[in-house]
């Protein structure tokens, strides 16, 4: 069985083009059969419609309050059927009414539990690490506190600053984004392992 993706997108799409790419082989397992984002006009949705795959919009502005958001997000994705959402650079927090509806993975330029938020990369640099990198976790409700699924190391280098060093990060992720996510599509996980931040065991 193919496993139905639903990618969430707040920008330019890259993550959501690697996701299309390794979709087209159909060893991958796994199909994106929509792409949802919080904004309208951005090039990850021109990405999707360019491939063919149906795309909505539901912007927080458009919506009464948080909860509304939530349960109009959770009603577009599940008009998809998907066994999989996966948020690729999706620049908003889910609730309960999402995160408890689906299984949901996302990735994050840091070593989590290490620098979670919006900031990572510039947080990772004032704090002087050497070593920075990708995780790669489920979607609770939390602020990148998932269990994490897969982890790679970026070292950073001495003469690094924030675009450079993010840079570098992001061809780390793509890679491994689409391995655990091919890798979940195939044999799905475990999701009886792992609390907090301690690995969940994919299958």
């Amino acid at each position: 069985m193919t496993a139905r993706l639903v990618v969430l997108v707040s920008g330019e799409g890259t993550t959501l083009q690697a996701l299309l790419d390794a979709c087209a082989d159909p060893a991958y397992g796994a199909a994106v059969v929509a792409v949802g984002a919080d904004r309208a006009g951005i090039r990850a949705l021109e990405r999707a419609r360019k491939a063919g795959v149906a795309t909505f919009v539901v912007r927080l502005e458009d919506c009464v309050d948080r909860a509304e958001f939530d349960r109009r997000t959770a009603a577009a994705i599940a008009g998809h059927e998907p066994h999989l959402v996966v948020c690729a650079g999706y620049m908003r927090l889910l609730g309960a009414d999402v995160v408890q509806r689906f299984h949901i993975v996302n990735t994050h330029p840091a070593l989590l539990p290490a620098f979670p938020g919006a900031h990572a990369v510039r947080d990772a640099l004032a704090y002087g690490v050497k070593v920075s990198g990708v995780s790669v976790h489920v979607v609770d409700e939390g602020l990148d506190t998932g269990p994490l699924l897969a982890q790679a190391a970026v070292p950073v280098l001495d003469d690094d600053d924030e675009r450079s060093l993010h840079r570098r990060i992001q061809a780390v992720e793509r890679d491994l984004y689409v391995e655990v996510v091919g890798r979940i599509a195939r044999a799905g996980w475990d999701r009886t392992v792992g609390s907090g931040n301690r690995k969940v065991v994919c299958r």
